[in-house]
């Protein structure tokens, strides 16, 4: 885990020269390719979760639509009980624009030990209308980062 946050990297690098060069899908593909890789987590459903989410926020400025892509670990203490999650973000940002906007905001999570499959999680939000909005845009900024919650 403590090198998801370049393996994240690396898959957005597949194939790019620039990441200004990669739009909304190729990042959601990139992404897809990291949530398969399996990592050592605690043996519990919600160890190693992917998040899906998207919103207009203002987190540290003007308010910006972005679409968050999350991989979720959670840590556990030496007896197997929950102390922590790591949270690897790549983080969309996009220039104003109103029919980003009429979006609002939407999350949906998938747990790799929850026995839920992962193509089918990934069909169902890329059929979402709003997916088809944000699919071919390029993002203004994309920022991938690890934080501990």
């Amino acid at each position: 885990m403590d090198e998801a946050a370049e393996l994240l990297e690396g898959e957005l690098r597949a194939g790019q020269q620039e990441s200004a060069d990669l739009d909304t899908e190729g990042a959601w593909l990139a992404f897809l390719r990291f949530g398969r890789r399996l990592f050592d987590v605690s043996d519990t459903p919600d160890a190693d979760g992917l998040l899906f989410q998207y919103g207009t926020y203002a987190f540290d400025g003007p308010a910006t639509f972005m679409l968050d892509l999350a991989r979720q670990f959670e840590i556990t203490d030496s007896d197997g009980n929950h102390d922590h999650y790591v949270q690897v973000h790549c983080e969309l940002r996009y220039e104003p624009a109103p029919a980003l906007e009429t979006l609002g905001s939407f999350h949906s999570w998938f747990f790799h030990g929850a026995g839920d499959d992962l193509a089918e999680w990934a069909e169902k939000l890329s059929a979402r209308a709003a997916w088809i909005t944000i699919r071919t845009l390029r993002p203004a900024d994309i920022k991938v980062y690890q934080e501990q919650v």
